[in-house]
């Protein structure tokens, strides 16, 4: 018995189980994740695993099998699970394979069998909800690209203008501290100027005004850059008057100080002590003293002014916040009103579309065993099916009468199996009906195949009778059996050129089965 291969890196466990369009048979459930057999293997007891599951189960040795004690049929040494002894079981893979499937991602129309969601639509499909590395929101699939770029409140940008690499929210700060940011002149009105040369700019530039250089003895002039000489030549008695009051005063100062002797200076009170204490002395201490008690009383009514004007300032801070509360819990609720809408909009849409398809089956349904099909657009059609995005399509139902068999037809454009990309492959699919419990099974009617001709000549007709051992021919226990037919149906190059089988883009497929015995 062959070893199964346990150097599978990149396996995976089971299929999730909704992602069949039809109830599963046990016999395709894997025993250790409860969900369809992915890659299945079967061990020497019976009892099926995905070759994820087993690998998992035996890494640590052989172990027995729980699904064995379950059904109370233990016994050893068959029912030890042994990677020596379990093998592939291709035929069970080859049967999930076909069977139909559909996307589980919400608002992704895909359908298609397991193959093709393992091969070409798992993992790929644009509805599919990622988790962002960096913010890690959930986004879909195919926003990823424009999330890291756009949106990521988390992603990291080169500033265009220093090159440093810094946070997305951090964009506004950085801007204020960047060296290389442009700044424009307000006054000559040159852009694109360096921050870090900013400053330079302005003591050079022609329109920049700077104040004079008097300016603290009064001369409120502003001057531009390169024209303070000529200020300075133009405003020399102006500016000699603004000195005269400030050079007096010193000079009675001077003179107040030598006639009273030497002072020292009294750092702490910015007053002036004489050496040697006398009756002046203390009449000009009082003096100063009266004049620090109004600047302190002065500046004590500042501060209580202040004090109320901060205490008014924390009031109106806290009532906004309040108010910024009130608003989010509002924002809150019609946020969680929306995604209620939201979901009550999508499953309506939902029974609207089941609704839609309800007609669209009767409108086409035959009761006869005859059905012809109509299938337009069929280059647009051909064109999806070879990009892999629809490769099956099926027909509406038809039935062998009122109450009899209910059947449909399953097209691939391309080709299936044997028959791909060479061919039309079009399979016959036996459905579950409402009355199947008073039909004689397994089925087994005549079934012709036709492509018609448009000109009634030649038409492409191929037949067989069921196989009566087959699963696909059985009473159906899910919503249709597996399909069974012809993967060589057609040569695709008999509808090349001005083919007569296709016409304004239409094609016509036609299905009889022979009622004979019912």
């Amino acid at each position: 018995m062959a070893r199964i291969s346990l150097d599978c890196p990149n396996s995976l466990p089971g299929i999730p189980l909704s992602v069949l369009s039809v109830p599963m048979e046990n016999k395709y459930k894997c025993q250790e994740c409860v969900q369809v057999l992915r890659k299945p293997v079967q061990a020497q007891c019976g009892h099926r695993f995905c070759v994820h599951c087993f690998k998992q189960l035996t890494s640590d040795g052989p172990k027995p099998c729980e699904a064995c004690r379950d059904e109370g049929i233990y016994e050893e040494p068959i029912s030890i699970l042994n990677s020596n002894e379990a093998f592939p079981d291709n035929a069970a893979g080859r049967e999930i394979a076909s069977l139909p499937a559909r996307c589980l991602n919400e608002g992704c129309p895909w359908t298609g069998s397991i193959k093709e969601y393992e091969a070409q639509h798992e993992g790929h499909c644009e509805f599919e909800k990622i988790q962002c590395s960096a913010c890690q929101n959930l986004i879909l699939h195919s926003e990823k690209e424009r999330h890291d770029e756009r949106e990521c409140e988390a992603r990291t940008l080169n500033c265009k203008y220093c090159k440093v690499t810094f946070n997305y929210k951090e964009i506004k700060a950085h801007d204020e501290i960047c060296v290389k940011f442009p700044l424009q002149c307000k006054e000559c009105g040159k852009k694109k100027i360096p921050r870090e040369k900013f400053s330079d700019h302005l003591r050079s530039c022609a329109k920049s005004k700077s104040a004079c250089p008097f300016s603290e003895v009064g001369c409120k002039a502003m001057i531009d850059n390169g024209k303070l000489s000529d200020h300075e030549n133009s405003s020399t008695v102006e500016h000699l008057r603004l000195l005269l009051p400030m050079v007096l005063s010193m000079v009675r100062t001077r003179a107040e100080a030598s006639g009273l002797g030497e002072w020292q200076e009294d750092s702490g009170l910015g007053l002036y002590r004489a050496p040697e204490e006398g009756v002046s002395m203390g009449a000009s201490a009082l003096v100063h003293s009266v004049d620090l008690d109004k600047k302190v009383t002065a500046l004590e009514n500042i501060v209580c002014v202040l004090n109320r004007e901060v205490e008014r300032s924390s009031v109106t801070m806290e009532a906004f916040a309040q108010q910024h509360r009130l608003d989010q819990d509002k924002i809150e609720n019609l946020t969680t009103k929306v995604r209620q809408l939201e979901r009550t909009v999508a499953m309506r849409d939902l029974q609207l579309s089941e609704t839609e398809q309800l007609v669209r089956e009767l409108q086409f349904c035959t009761y006869d065993g005859i059905f012809v099909w109509k299938i337009t657009d069929f280059s647009r059609r051909r064109q999806e099916a070879v990009a892999g995005r629809t490769p099956a399509m099926f027909s509406p139902a038809f039935y062998s009468s009122k109450y009899g068999y209910k059947m449909c037809l399953r097209l691939y454009l391309n080709g299936d199996g044997t028959g791909r990309g060479t061919h039309l492959s079009l399979f016959f699919v036996v459905m579950r009906g409402k009355c199947d419990a008073l039909l004689k099974w397994p089925f087994s009617q005549k079934v012709t195949l036709m492509l018609l001709d448009q000109n009634n000549r030649e038409h492409i007709i191929d037949a067989f009778r069921p196989d009566v051992t087959s699963t696909s021919f059985q009473r159906p226990i899910s919503e249709m059996n597996i399909a069974s037919g012809c993967p060589l149906f057609c040569p695709l190059a008999k509808l090349a050129g001005k083919s007569p089988y296709l016409r304004d883009d239409t094609i016509f497929i036609k299905a009889i089965v022979d009622l004979t015995g019912l």
